[in-house]
C-alpha cells in the first residue's frame, strides 16, 4: 500500500500535498494513485515524438498543474522545465526532460505496484 512515508522517501513534499488536501490522508494518496495512471503522461511521449507542441505542452501543463497540487517535486521539476520551453516554443532537450519525466514515473508508480 503507498504510504506518506513512502512519498517522502521519493520526495514528494507531503505535508504541503496533505494541506491541500485538507490534511486527508487517505483523500491524498488516493489522488496520487490517480495521477500516476494519468494517461496524459503516455499523450506527452506520443505528441513530442510527432513534434506536436501544442498538444505536448497542453499535455504537459496539465500534468503541471496535478503534480504541484500533490507536491510530488521530483515528478514535478522535469514536467515544469518541460512546460516553459514548450510554452515558449523554445529549443531545448525535450528528449532529455522526457527522459526524467518516464524516470521519476516510473519510480513513483513502483512505489505504489510494489506496495
Amino acid at each position: 500500500m503507498l504510504t506518506i512515508e513512502k512519498l517522502k522517501e521519493f520526495g514528494a513534499n507531503v505535508d504541503e500535498g496533505l494541506e491541500r488536501c485538507l490534511n486527508n490522508e487517505t483523500f491524498y494518496l488516493q489522488l496520487v494513485n490517480r495521477a500516476v495512471q494519468d494517461p496524459a503522461f503516455e499523450e506527452l511521449g506520443e505528441a513530442l515524438a510527432q513534434k506536436r507542441c501544442d498538444d505536448a505542452f497542453e499535455c504537459a501543463h496539465k500534468l503541471k498543474g496535478v503534480l504541484a497540487n500533490l507536491a510530488l517535486t521530483p515528478l514535478l521539476t522535469p514536467v515544469s522545465e518541460l512546460t516553459e520551453l514548450l510554452r515558449n516554443k523554445s529549443d531545448g532537450d525535450y528528449d532529455g526532460l522526457y527522459a526524467r519525466v518516464t524516470e521519476e514515473h516510473a519510480k513513483l508508480k513502483a512505489l505504489i505496484d510494489n506496495a
